[in-house]
């Protein structure tokens, strides 16, 4: 039990050394990691305007008009938003902002029953949580209204909950697709253990480190869409798998700079 004690704060100790030049910009990265998927959908959806047009309108059965309208939201929605995240302003309306529009995407694009989507998006949804939950501790003001007279640093416990369960779901489908091999058991057992740290708020800073250098490495060799010019359908795809990637890893950086939270193991053990 002491040479894992020991192996544990040495590596605490290397994490520490290695993210402290870093601590300033970390807010600032997390959050524009966060929105990045957003920042790249508005892009692609103005890009591919007439494609995004036919698709909803031949396929989704969007009238004419309606398609137009629900496109241009989307951007406007996406684009404001993501600038209020990343200049911390109004949190609250930006992460509602960009929660609805991964609802109404779900169901415009008929991709709301994809198990790969609802998974990945139920992560996304988590980086929004802690990007709430930074705001509620900033701002030190109550943001939801009708609710009984509870202070934003104890609703920020049950969002950081809820941020945390969350966001360790991605590594759920990483486990589970693709073809298992020795390596792929290593990661999975290693990022596996992280997820679950996470989660119960135990070393969760760290965890959240090491997940974030996981995910680093994946994104770069699983989704090199910039390696893909054979298949543009395919290309769009893997970049939307990228983005996405990114915006997770921007929910596990945003949890290294505000912590696990009230319901955690690492704050029970401050009372003690």
């Amino acid at each position: 039990m002491d040479q894992i004690r020991n192996v544990s704060e040495q590596t605490e100790d290397v994490l520490e050394k290695v993210s402290r030049p870093l601590k300033p910009y970390i807010p600032w990265m997390a959050r524009t990691l966060l929105v990045s998927t957003f920042i790249e959908d508005a892009v692609r959806i103005v890009v591919q305007w007439q494609n995004q047009l036919y698709f909803l309108q031949a396929y989704r059965g969007f009238p004419w008009g309606i398609s137009h309208m629900f496109l241009f939201l989307n951007v406007i929605t996406m684009l404001v938003c993501s600038s209020l995240a990343i200049g911390r302003r109004n949190t609250e309306y930006a992460v509602g902002g960009l929660f609805a529009v991964i609802v109404l995407q779900g169901f415009a694009y008929g991709l709301i029953f994809d198990l790969k989507f609802f998974i990945r998006n139920l992560s996304v949804v988590g980086g929004l949580l802690m990007l709430l939950a930074e705001g509620l501790l900033a701002r030190r003001r109550n943001v939801f209204a009708g609710l009984p007279s509870i202070s934003d640093e104890d609703k920020s416990k049950y969002v950081l909950l809820g941020g945390r369960i969350l966001l360790v779901l991605l590594f759920v489908s990483f486990v589970f697709s693709g073809e298992f091999t020795l390596t792929r058991l290593l990661v999975s057992a290693v990022g596996g253990l992280s997820c679950l740290m996470v989660a119960v708020g135990f070393k969760a800073k760290y965890s959240a480190i090491v997940l974030v250098a996981i995910l680093s490495v994946f994104n770069l060799m699983v989704n090199n869409w910039w390696s893909i010019d054979f298949n543009p359908t395919h290309r769009d795809f893997v970049k939307y798998d990228f983005f996405q990637t990114l915006s997770i890893m921007g929910g596990f950086l945003l949890l290294v700079n505000v912590g696990p939270g009230g319901f955690s193991v690492d704050e029970k053990k401050k009372n003690f």
